[in-house]
């Protein structure tokens, strides 16, 4: 195990929080994200300027003729 195996699960945690509490579109995701070398994908449906549902896909595999959704 590495030495900054605690830090890794703290910003994981967090990052859980900030997906259960639809909080994706925040500034403070990018630096979650980046901390945690993320290659999935997230998803947030809104309604009527409502958020409804928020999570996260784990991209371990990118599908060959797949396109990236942003570029």
């Amino acid at each position: 195990m590495s030495n900054n195996q605690p830090t890794d699960d703290r910003t994981f945690l967090e990052f859980h929080r900030k997906v259960q509490d639809a909080e994706l579109l925040s500034t403070s995701i990018e630096r979650l994200l980046l901390a945690l070398h993320f290659s999935g994908r997230l998803m947030v449906v809104v309604q009527n300027g409502q958020v409804l549902k928020s999570g996260y896909e784990e991209g371990y595999f990118r599908r060959r003729n797949e396109k990236p959704l942003l570029s």
